[in-house]
């Protein structure tokens, strides 16, 4: 208990000290989007989120939402390259990532309802050669030791070939975790093979992988039951013993980098007010210890970023609702150098 109190002591970056823009990039409240995702790939930027009527459910209690994804040059102007539905599933979350063949994969959690219920959970792929035709959403292929038809394989990061992210799902009806949480590879963007199962309390679900400079692999995990911190992992190849910390912050669709000067940069939904949610930056180290930064223009339904570093400024995209009636999508470029330590 130690550590987490000094946690709480490590003071809050100031505001003030930052220089940044934010821009609205899509949305004009008439539809509700969420759950973003940024990169850069061939001269083009990407970014791809949710859009529906709403969080969920339509009025007529239907869960549809889509897959769009936005292209732009700069930064600054962004066309729509794709808008993609499937009947009866409800698209969520779409992940982008680049394939060592080129292609961009985008990862889909798919979301079944029955009469406002949710009953399955079926991650979806889809793929593109030039960024600017997709293919339709098709069930992924899991490894069956680990499916429970409540799966979701959240985000891919690529490294030496192979194609790193966690599957959440239903855990057995006597499992008091309420999830299990599974490392899985892919080398082709569809076939998912289990790799170890990751040991974690607290309803454990939204898992970012990503590789430090030394060559570990880490983790970082939202957890929504117990005392709901987030955990920190890292582990060394064949990445099956892992070492966790708990943070002393909740996450909520959380993303990080590794900065050049080997600090972590972390963004994530701040739920430390009550009915107040917002979009916060943290810095910190591979221990698992961040500080805030700094706080994005946020407010309402928020959060779930994309993070990538573009020259010499960070660029974030994600979604909130603190100006209009249903949250848009926003993009933040923010200098490197507010980051640098002084």
């Amino acid at each position: 208990m130690i550590w987490v109190a000094m946690f709480f002591a490590i003071s809050t970056l100031s505001a003030q000290q930052f220089s940044y823009n934010v821009k609205r990039i899509w949305g004009d409240s008439t539809m509700h989007c969420a759950f973003s995702s940024l990169i850069y790939h061939q001269g083009r930027y990407y970014c791809s989120f949710r859009e529906g009527v709403s969080h969920i459910f339509d009025k007529d209690g239907k869960a549809e939402g889509k897959v769009r994804i936005l292209s732009s040059t700069d930064g600054q102007s962004w066309e729509s390259v794709a808008f993609v539905g499937k009947e009866g599933i409800d698209l969520r979350d779409p992940k982008l990532s680049v394939m060592p063949d080129g292609r961009i994969l985008v990862n889909v959690g798919g979301s079944i309802y029955q009469n406002r219920e949710l009953v399955a959970c079926e991650p979806h792929v889809m793929f593109s050669s030039d960024g600017k035709t997709f293919t339709a959403p098709e069930p992924a292929i899991l490894d069956k030791k680990m499916t429970s038809k409540r799966d979701w394989v959240w985000r891919i990061t690529w490294h030496d070939g192979v194609g790193y992210g966690v599957s959440y799902n239903k855990a057995p009806e006597d499992d008091n975790n309420g999830n299990e949480l599974w490392l899985v590879k892919t080398t082709d963007g569809k076939h998912y093979e289990a790799i170890t199962k990751l040991e974690m309390d607290g309803y454990p679900n939204e898992s970012t992988v990503r590789f430090l400079p030394d060559g570990r692999m880490a983790i970082i995990v939202r957890r929504e039951a117990g005392d709901g911190r987030g955990m920190w992992g890292v582990s060394e190849a064949p990445y099956t013993k892992w070492e966790w910390k708990k943070m002393g912050l909740k996450l909520g669709g959380p993303d990080f980098i590794v900065l050049d000067d080997n600090r972590i940069l972390l963004c994530t939904r701040n739920l430390a007010v009550p009915g107040a949610a917002k979009t916060c930056v943290y810095l910190g180290n591979n221990n698992g210890f961040f500080e805030e930064a700094l706080v994005l223009p946020s407010g309402g339904d928020n959060s779930y970023p994309g993070i990538i570093t573009s020259g010499d400024e960070v660029w974030i995209s994600y979604y909130s609702g603190h100006a209009t009636k249903n949250p848009c999508i926003y993009l933040a470029k923010i200098p490197m150098a507010n980051f640098r330590k002084q």
